[in-house]
């Protein structure tokens, strides 16, 4: 940055009477850190040595550096989850999609304006697993002056869901890739990074998140699902909540006592403490209705502790849904719609440029090393291509017009038509390999029909699009027929997210106007999918002059 524009801010700083801050400077050390958990102990990855890792504070249309240190033996890279990183997706971070990573050593500052945004959203790393430990919330409040779009809670508290491995985690995926089979699951979830009171580590008992309320006053609970591999129910016994927001974006309010929060997700949910006075179970545990899937069965637990309760309080308790409670997960998701106020509009495109329709499952390719999995390992695909990672970042690629890296020929429909949810899937299990994304001019609109397949077994996922907000304007179950669903479509208050679950067995439609160029990564946030290959790119041409294209690179990005 040039001196004189330094100066600037370092005016804007010292004169808040005259000039409001609007840059945050963050230091992130990325560092091991000896941590113990169900009674063992390892070193594991983290910012700052905390785990989670810091909350990012900021407000609406401040501009944000992140200087981040790699003090580690591992390559990194820090995802700014739902940030939309208009026009600066250097500093997106996924890697080799837009950045390449971080080495042992190096640094690199992280520079992006969070304009119209705010809300709760999540950090996280976005290379192999690290991310199981390396995460941490983002809190974006309105501009001052500018009241929440619901009642001003007396305080609020970041939540953040997790998962906990005995394991170190890249060992666990790298043995999966050796073996060709599927990851072990977790050994438990955790709530603000404890599991709470779980049955296989009775020797410990001080893994318990205590959550500190008084009565008659209402809590902003921001709650984040930073887990790699599942979905979580939440709620609080006794309790009910009022849904004010998800992903960053207002909806309309609504009041329930369970929560569905995918990996990715972030619900930001009003809690009013009008029970009496005692401490209440908190407990966070796994949805997936697909009973082929293995999963993480430990429900995690914390406490809602109403200040004056004694110790030696009994604790109310509640029972979780049962982890194939997919009415209580429907009935959640289907309650979702924007505010869609004056001050907060849905700006819905009303019409189409790119109708896509996305098949997104598992295959089995040949792998005649997989001794474990009898010479083939699982692998998933969008549209029946698993998406090989380059060697040269993506969007640098794209820029520097180097070529042999990746081809735009990804396809806009799947290349077999067969009765996608039928199980088994008459279809073949393998697919290809490719690094391919699909071209999109500035300014295009853009329908994605996202459809799971049984090819293996159907499966929810939830998936991601960097560098977009959109709108979820229908989902069903079987296979999508354009010909009658298109007709009830949404296209009033639609929600409004980065982050959707496809239903297993089923589908789920959005739609996005492509404004930002670059190239923006679309994945599972399963990391378990996301390494075995569901995952592509849209690249996103720039528009007019200078203000609708893609800003240089910043002289410190990471070099392959």
């Amino acid at each position: 940055m040039d001196s004189w524009v330094r100066m600037l801010f370092f005016i804007a700083c010292i004169l808040p009477p005259l000039v409001e801050c609007k840059v945050r400077h963050y230091k992130f050390n990325v560092v091991l850190k000896n941590t113990t958990r169900l009674c063992s102990s390892k070193s594991i990855v983290t910012v700052n040595g905390k785990f989670p890792g810091p909350t990012l504070y900021a407000r609406e249309d401040d501009t944000v550096l992140v200087n981040v240190r790699n003090l580690v033996n591992h390559n990194v890279t820090i995802h700014w989850h739902g940030v939309r990183q208009i026009r600066t997706g250097w500093a997106d971070g996924p890697a080799y999609i837009t950045q390449c990573p971080i080495l042992p050593g190096q640094s690199y500052v992280y520079n992006f304006t969070l304009t119209g945004q705010r809300g709760t959203l999540l950090w996280h790393a976005h290379v192999n697993w690290l991310r199981s430990t390396l995460h941490g919330a983002i809190v974006i409040l309105p501009k001052r002056g500018v009241p929440y779009p619901f009642p001003k809670p007396d305080k609020e508290l970041v939540v953040i869901l997790g998962e906990w491995w005995k394991s170190d985690t890249e060992d666990v995926i790298n043995e999966a890739l050796k073996s060709g089979l599927a990851p072990n699951v977790s050994d438990a979830h955790t709530i603000n990074g404890l599991p709470g009171t779980v049955s296989v580590a009775i020797c410990s008992t001080q893994d318990v998140y205590k959550l500190p309320v008084e009565s008659g006053k209402t809590y902003l609970l921001r709650i984040i699902n930073a887990a790699l591999n599942e979905e979580l129910f939440f709620k609080i016994a006794g309790h009910l909540f009022t849904v004010v927001e998800v992903d960053a974006s207002y909806v309309k309010p609504f009041k329930t006592d369970t929560l569905l929060v995918a990996p990715g997700q972030t619900t930001n949910a009003l809690l009013t403490t009008d029970q009496n006075s005692g401490k209440y179970t908190i407990v966070a545990s796994t949805f997936m209705d697909s009973p082929v899937v293995a999963v993480d069965n430990f429900t995690a637990t914390a406490t809602l502790h109403y200040t004056g309760t004694l110790a030696t309080t009994p604790t109310i308790l509640t029972t979780p849904p049962p982890r194939n409670a997919t009415q209580v997960a429907n009935n959640f998701t289907k309650a979702l719609k924007s505010l869609n106020s004056k001050k907060y509009p849905a700006n819905v495109p009303s019409t189409v440029d790119h109708s896509l329709l996305f098949t997104v499952g598992l295959g089995i390719n040949p792998c005649p090393s997989c001794k474990a999995g009898n010479g083939s390992r699982v692998v998933a695909a969008v549209n029946n291509v698993t998406f090989v990672m380059p060697t040269t970042a993506l969007l640098q690629a794209h820029y520097f017009n180097t070529p042999g890296v990746f081809t735009t020929d990804f396809p806009g429909n799947p290349p077999q038509v067969y009765n996608y949810t039928a199980t088994p899937a008459a279809a073949s299990s393998q697919t290809t390999n490719g690094t391919k994304v699909y071209r999109l001019p500035f300014n295009s609109t853009v329908q994605v029909v996202l459809q799971d397949t049984g090819v293996i077994a159907p499966e929810s996922h939830p998936i991601h699009l960097h560098g977009f907000n959109f709108f979820v304007v229908g989902s069903g179950v079987g296979n999508y027929d354009p010909r009658t669903d298109a007709s009830s479509f949404n296209l009033v208050d639609p929600v409004e997210r980065n982050t959707i679950g496809v239903p297993t067995g089923g589908w789920v439609a959005f739609r996005f106007r492509a404004d930002n160029p670059g190239v923006w990564f679309l994945h599972c946030h399963f990391e378990v999918h996301t390494t075995w290959g569901l995952k592509m790119a849209f690249l996103v041409d720039n528009g007019k002059g200078p203000n609708e294209s893609l800003i240089p690179p910043p002289n410190d990005l990471p070099k392959c």
